[in-house]
Order: structure tokens, then C-alpha cells, then sequence
């Protein structure tokens, strides 16, 4: 069991006045529509991301707050929907307005130095809502900034780069686009390398809709969802060791699954059993798959330069009973079987289900959804300081959905690359989690640092 040093953490953040920065050069004033799987309900929340840098001795002089926002007002000549509001329109379809009102900019200083953070930097992050304040009324998804950052100094030098996402403009691929455009242009780039592109015409539904394929994450559950009160957030850590360990339960056959695919299949199985759930209940582990890569998931295939949401997230189900009592392998079994559902015609019949369904929220009730961003490459985000820290989500959750986890690459405090998987539960689940997945990766006789994943249970 290892306590965070950062846990109890406490300082002082300075804030200048928010502000709005608009592009620094005229845009079209035009209305966007979304695609059919941008403007769903379960993506109209806040999403929130955060980095963080060392100080750089041969940026002596140059000002992170003033770098950023000089080269955020010339990326947002390319990106000007961002500087836009929402707008609703009938049949609850979103366009984008774009009106060149701009994103929400926050100044700050902290008296606080990266080391104070700890040597093993990951979420839940001590005060993150002063590294990231909740203006007054910018929360909303209708009439509101679309993003919101906050550039913060530390007093070593280093400092922390914060933003908030409407997730109905973007995902983690098309956010981590727009901000390495933004670390592009800072450090003196003209323009993106990746010039975006809109289009998001080819994730909209058909004419007419046609539902063609099975589509259990939607299904109509009864029961209740997991509360906000009393929720934990946690982040564990898997590098080589816990990996193998894991790989050591599965049988022959399925040692060419991914890596994701086999933390999906342990990570489910212990939320489920941590959640001592009724052994008939079903239970679903809906799994992000991006359109934007893979032969034949979409025709034509995304362009290069989308940076509008490009997922779909096929449920893998059992009973509770199912799950709990059958071996690893079964779990994989089943995540690797929805995950084989995602061709084109799934993701235009999904598109065409949300139309002729009025754009509903998935299952959530005895969901857990998990999506992989791994690959993003989230810390080689450089604004000239260098790779970042700690870069990526800032904690498990959805807006309102506590289900929903993420997994970025990330490093232990050993150098070890591995990947950090962002959890949340209830308490006194999240403490069985915690021992199941210890109890799990004990089983392998050569593991000898799983507990040090438990952090602060």
C-alpha cells in the first residue's frame, strides 16, 4: 500500500480574470452541424486534461502563459470552430456556430514546485480545481466556451497546462491533435502539420436511417446507476511485471490479444465482483474502438485532420456470475467478441440508432465503459519546455457517469513505460477492487510489486 506523497498537499493559486482569446485573424461566420455520434447524450459533458512541465533552463526569459496564448489565438485561425458556441437546433440536433467569440483563458501562479507533487505523479491530482477552475456559467454545453485553459506557474519554473473539452466538438484523438498544433505554433510553426478538417458529414446517419446490427449498449436496464457521493478515484499502474503476470492466467490461444484486451478482461471482472452485485444481473463492459483506425472499420476511411468523435463502444455482456466464477480467459473471450462486431455497417447502424432514438445516453446502469488512449502520445506535447510529466485525463468519469475509465501510457517512478488506467468507485468498492486486483496479479509467483499499484486504499 503506497501513500502518495502529494495526498495532503496544500497551496495557493493566484488567478487572473478569465478571458476570452478569439482568432487572431478574421473566420468564417457559419453554422456547423455535428455528426450524428457527436451530438449523443452521453458526450454533452466536460472533459478535463491536464500536463505537466519541468523547468527548462534554456527557456530563462520566455513566460509559458504568454507562449501559450499568443500561439493559441493563431491556432484557432485553423481550429475557429473552437472558438464558437453550440447551438440546438430540432430534434435536438447541435450545430456549431461559428462566431469567433473565443476559448476561455486562465492566468495563474502557484506557490507550489513540481517536487511537491511527488515523484510518482498521477491522478487524483491535490486541488486540481485550482488548476483548473470551473468559471461561473462556462459549464453549460449550449452558448458556453468550448474550451477552457488554464496555464499555471509553479515556483520552480515548470508549470501546468490544463484544459477542458466539450466532448461534443472532439475526442482524446481529435484533442490531442489540436493540442499538438498548439505546441506546433509555439514553438514558431506557421501553421499545423495537420491541417484540420470538418467532414463530419460521414458520421451521420443514412437516408433513411437502417438499423442493421445488435446493439446491447443501449439496452433498457432496470436498477440504479452508481451514486456521485462517497465515489474514489484511484489510478494503478501496469508496466511489464503486472502485464505478464496477467498474461500468465490466460490460456495459449489467447496470448495474441492486446495488451488492452487483456486489462479490459481483468479490470472488468474485478469492478464487477467489487461491486457485489446481484449473480443474475447482467453486466456490460463497453469498449471504445475507433473508427479512425483498423482496415474496414469505415468507408471512405476518417481523413486525416478529423478531429470530431470517431468511436463506437460495442458491449461485451455476461451475468455477474458468469464473469466472477469463469476463469480470465472467459472475460477475454467475450471483450475480444464485441470488439470483432466493429466493421462500417456497425458504425453507420449506430449512427442511424441514435437518430431514430432521439441521440440517447448509453447503458450505464451495470456498465463500465473503458476507452484506450494510450497511443496518443499525450506526453511528447511540447510547448518548448520538453515533454511533459504527466500528461492526459485528469480523472475517471464522463460528466455525471462515473463508469467510465481511461488508459494513458505513462511512467512509474522506477522509469518503468507502462500504462496507468484511471478508475472510479464507490469507497468501499473501490477498496475490494483494489484487492482483487492484488489478489489477481499475486498469482503469478514472480510478481513481486503488485501492492505497489494500490495507491492509498
Amino acid at each position: 500500500m503506497v501513500v502518495p506523497t502529494s495526498s495532503h498537499l496544500n497551496f495557493t493559486v493566484r488567478r487572473r480574470q478569465p478571458e476570452l482569446v478569439a482568432p487572431a485573424k478574421p473566420t468564417p461566420h457559419e453554422f456547423k452541424p455535428l455528426s450524428d455520434l457527436d451530438d449523443q447524450e452521453c458526450l454533452r459533458a466536460h472533459i478535463p486534461l491536464v500536463h505537466f512541465y519541468r523547468h527548462k533552463a534554456s527557456m530563462a526569459g520566455k513566460d509559458p502563459v504568454k507562449v501559450i496564448k499568443d500561439a493559441l489565438a493563431q491556432t484557432l485561425v485553423f481550429y475557429y470552430p473552437f472558438a464558437g458556441r453550440l447551438r440546438e437546433v430540432v430534434g435536438r440536433k447541435l450545430l456549431v456556430e461559428c462566431n469567433g467569440e473565443g476559448i476561455l483563458f486562465i492566468e495563474a501562479d502557484a506557490d507550489v514546485t513540481l517536487a511537491q507533487f511527488g515523484d510518482n505523479l498521477k491522478p487524483p491530482f491535490p486541488r486540481f480545481n485550482e488548476l483548473l477552475y470551473n468559471v461561473p456559467g462556462s459549464e453549460g454545453i449550449l452558448h458556453c466556451p468550448l474550451l477552457l485553459i488554464q496555464v499555471t506557474r509553479l515556483k520552480c519554473g515548470g508549470f501546468v497546462f490544463a484544459i477542458r473539452m466539450n466532448h461534443t466538438m472532439t475526442d482524446g484523438p481529435g484533442i490531442f491533435q489540436f493540442m499538438n498544433a498548439l505546441a506546433e505554433v509555439a514553438n514558431g510553426a506557421s501553421e499545423p502539420s495537420i491541417i484540420p478538417v470538418w467532414h463530419r458529414k460521414l458520421l451521420s446517419a443514412r437516408d433513411p436511417p437502417r438499423v442493421s446490427c445488435t446493439h446491447r449498449e443501449f439496452d433498457e436496464v432496470v436498477g440504479a446507476t452508481i451514486p456521485l457521493t462517497g465515489i474514489t478515484y484511484e489510478s494503478f499502474f501496469f508496466g511489464p511485471t503486472e502485464i505478464s503476470a496477467l498474461r500468465h492466467l490466460i490460456p495459449h490461444h489467447l496470448q495474441k490479444s492486446t495488451t488492452f484486451e487483456v486489462l479490459t478482461a481483468c479490470l472488468w471482472r474485478c469492478r464487477t465482483k467489487a461491486l457485489q452485485l446481484d449473480p443474475n444481473d447482467d453486466v456490460r463492459a463497453l469498449l471504445i474502438v475507433n473508427t479512425r483506425f483498423g482496415q474496414g472499420r469505415f468507408n471512405p476511411p476518417i481523413p486525416c485532420g478529423y478531429y470530431g468523435n470517431a468511436f463506437v463502444y460495442p458491449a461485451a455482456v455476461a451475468t455477474s456470475r458468469e464473469l466472477c466464477e469463469s476463469p480470465l480467459g472467459h472475460a477475454l473471450e467475450l471483450v475480444k467478441k464485441a470488439k470483432a462486431k466493429v466493421s462500417a455497417e456497425y458504425v453507420h447502424s449506430m449512427t442511424d440508432f441514435l437518430v431514430t432514438r432521439g441521440r440517447p445516453c448509453f447503458t450505464s446502469t451495470r456498465s463500465w465503459m473503458i476507452s484506450d488512449l494510450s497511443c496518443l502520445g499525450f506526453r511528447d506535447v511540447n510547448f518548448g519546455w520538453g515533454k511533459a510529466v504527466y500528461a492526459g485525463l485528469a480523472k475517471a468519469g464522463l460528466g455525471p457517469l462515473t463508469g467510465v475509465s481511461f488508459s494513458i501510457a505513462s511512467a512509474n517512478n522506477k522509469g518503468e513505460e507502462g500504462r496507468l488506467v484511471l478508475m472510479c468507485l464507490p469507497s468501499k468498492a473501490m477498496k475490494i477492487f483494489g484487492k482483487e486486483l492484488g489478489n489477481m496479479l499475486g498469482n503469478y509467483e514472480n510478481n513481486q510489486n503488485y501492492s505497489a499499484i494500490l495507491s492509498h486504499l
